[in-house]
This record gives structure tokens, C-alpha cells and sequence, in this order.
């Protein structure tokens, strides 16, 4: 498993149009791609699964990937959060 964190940059959060290509990016891999922030935890291939964790400017979220293809959906996904949000 791959574990990394990331603080949210964007002022406006986790908002729809990131949440929506950030699940397009997760789909792409067959492996198990999860978010967390306080506690809570979403799949990364659902949208409302993402945006449910509110995740706002200056918070911290924990990305966990699990399975097969795990090293390049982890790059990948972290790739697309320092570009994105």
C-alpha cells in the first residue's frame, strides 16, 4: 500500500470541477484509491464520495492506494493534486 499526505492550495477547497477530473484521474487504475481528512474516508472514484469530505484551503488530506497498480495511480494522483488543487 501507498500512503502520502497533501494540503489543499486551492482557495476555493476541493470544489466540483477538480473533484470531477481527480475522479476521472482514479479511474484509470484498477487499484483500491481512497481520501481521508479528520477521520473520514471517501473513494477516490466517486464524486460524491469526494466532495461529501468537504475538504476546504490549508487542510491536510491522506491518499491511500492499494493494489496491483499501485505505484503509478499513487504518482499519478499526487501529480495531479500539486497541479490542481
Amino acid at each position: 500500500m501507498k500512503e502520502f499526505n497533501y494540503t489543499i492550495t486551492d482557495p476555493q477547497g476541493v470544489h466540483a470541477r477538480p473533484a470531477g477530473i481527480l475522479v476521472k484521474e482514479a479511474a484509470k487504475y484498477e487499484s483500491n484509491i481512497t481520501i481521508e481528512k479528520d477521520g473520514k474516508t471517501g473513494d477516490a472514484k466517486r464524486i460524491f464520495a469526494v466532495m461529501g469530505l468537504g475538504v476546504k484551503c490549508g487542510q491536510t488530506i491522506t491518499v491511500k492506494v492499494e493494489g496491483p497498480d499501485e505505484d503509478e495511480a499513487a504518482k499519478a494522483v499526487e501529480e495531479f493534486l500539486k497541479a490542481n488543487l
